[in-house]
């Protein structure tokens, strides 16, 4: 990636521009800065020329010199911590911190104002140390991460760089920008300075940069291309269709296919996931709502119920963590005496699609065995159980009267950018919801749970824990401990933990 091109600042003394339209200074005993971090260069550059034109001594450059700070949407302390990150701590402490009001204010009367209460921005009074800096674990596995995120606008900056990476399939920088983001979503306050992050594990060089960006100028100039990227979009347009990976949407771009109309219209050969996808685009892309997974939940353990009493179920994923939305519901299927689970999906499915649930359904069988494939694990972590891809078609009636999340007829009658034509369109009274379906022994429940509960980023990591610091291997089968040569058995996610020598971490704490 070619460096992004830092904007150049010209130091001034004088606040002189050399545009030869400043009026004598007629003010000498206040010297004015603007900080630009939230309000922008074109707004502050424009303010700046204004305050010289009304004869203010606008300064470009902070220094000891200033005495009266000008800044928009940023608290006292915000400000406080700016200015001690360009002083180290050691600078004249300015006379008065100002909100833009003032400055407005005083523009308008084309004198300084009476500084008001109002006009002051207020600062509470916090140690220092808990300010500047923050310590968190280097494993995510080791952290507890809520729901609770104090630096949205940092975590969702890096998440779509992140995005951007792996669609282009360059996972090394994907898992790079989700670390990043994992330990700011951790953080107990607000990140007002990148000084603070100094001594945060996993914050490479480029995330810096970009959490630079935006916490002095609002936002991040590598942050806004990406979004406005054609082919970008494109790519989460296409990858957005049920069945179709990024070798798929990336080949399809080449051919100029950038878009669901485009597409609709190619004459593309789809195989039976992608024309399921397409024709239920706008549903499935549209957020599943905790109660529908509720009711989801209720129908399968109907099913599960019906074909082999005293199996359990469990609704895994971003739900167990607590979230009260998600892209689509899984389910983990056991029974408590080992063995009976098998042959239990075709039943489940079979019954399902006599109910008329089933849009679309494919189911692979268990493919795992521990005696002939011993501790190594697949690349993908949950790729071997017997499961089942599924397009569920949920009713008003089933959802048990709550609140509809989608209008289908407004969906696909045009308002929508990639509208949708065939059976879909018009009025009905269900929505298509995305439902995976995972067959456990109970010997491997435990990990089958764990494994299945995520986040995607915290599994990872205690992977790399278990590889990297315990000498194991860790799938969502089985532990192997490899200097033991042999297996460590748990039926519980509790003894996993113990096991590897780490503190219990609940599933309303792991999303990393």
């Amino acid at each position: 990636m070619v460096p992004l091109k830092r904007r150049k600042v010209v130091p001034s003394h004088t606040g002189s521009t050399g545009t030869g339209l400043e009026a004598p200074n007629r003010f000498p005993q206040i010297v004015l800065f603007l900080l630009e971090r939230k309000m922008g260069a074109s707004r502050r550059a424009f303010l700046s020329q204004l305050g010289r034109e009304k004869g203010f001594q606008v300064e470009e450059v902070f220094s000891d010199r200033v005495t009266h700070v000008v800044s928009e949407n940023n608290s006292g302390d915000e400000v406080r911590v700016w200015l001690d990150s360009k002083t180290g701590g050691r600078g004249r402490t300015p006379a008065h911190l100002l909100d833009i009001s003032w400055y407005t204010e005083s523009m308008s009367a084309a004198r300084p104002v009476e500084i008001l209460d109002r006009h002051k921005l207020q600062e509470q009074q916090m140690n220092k140390a808990e300010v500047v800096t923050f310590s968190v674990p280097v494993y995510a596995c080791q952290r507890r991460t809520t729901l609770d995120n104090h630096n949205t606008i940092l975590t969702d900056a890096l998440s779509l760089l992140a995005d951007s990476a792996e669609l282009s399939e360059d996972e090394g920088r994907g898992v790079a920008f989700r670390r990043a983001t994992a330990v700011l979503k951790v953080l107990p306050k607000q990140v007002m300075d990148v000084t603070q992050l100094r001594r945060l594990p996993c914050l490479g060089e480029h995330s810096l940069r970009v959490i630079k960006d935006i916490l002095e100028d609002g936002a991040s100039t590598e942050v806004e291309s990406t979004k406005q990227s054609e082919r970008y979009k494109a790519l989460k347009v296409l990858t957005g269709i049920f069945g179709v990976g990024v070798k798929t949407a990336d080949r399809w771009i080449r051919e100029g296919i950038c878009d669901i109309q485009q597409l609709q219209t190619s004459g593309q050969t789809l195989n039976r996931a992608q024309r399921a996808g397409l024709e239920h685009y706008h549903n499935i892309n549209q957020p599943v709502t905790r109660s529908e997974a509720d009711a989801i939940g209720e129908i399968v353990d109907k099913a599960v119920a019906s074909v082999l009493p005293g199996a359990q179920m469990t609704l895994i994923g971003g739900f167990r963590r607590g979230k009260l939305t998600g892209h689509d519901v899984d389910f983990l299927i056991t029974h408590p005496e080992e063995g009976r689970e098998v042959g239990l999906m075709p039943k489940v499915v079979s019954w399902l699609e006599s109910k008329g649930f089933l849009l679309y359904e494919k189911t692979t069988r268990n493919s795992y065995l521990e005696s002939k494939d011993g501790p190594s694990r697949p690349s993908s972590n949950m790729d071997r159980f017997e499961r089942c891809f599924s397009i569920f078609k949920l009713s008003e009636e089933e959802k048990g009267g709550a609140q509809q999340t989608d209008s289908v007829s407004q969906n696909h009658s045009g308002e929508s950018s990639h509208p949708v034509s065939g059976p879909e369109a018009g009025q009905k009274q269900w929505r298509a919801v995305r439902v995976d379906l995972v067959v456990s022994p109970i010997s491997q429940f435990a990990f089958a749970l764990l494994g299945w509960t995520g986040s995607k980023l915290f599994e990872r990591e205690l992977r790399r824990w278990a590889g990297h610091e315990k000498a194991m291997s860790l799938s969502s089968h089985a532990l192997y401990d490899n200097n033991q040569r042999r297996y460590l058995r748990a039926t519980s996610e509790e003894e996993i933990f113990a096991h590897l020598g780490l503190e219990f971490i609940p599933p309303s704490e792991r999303n990393a």
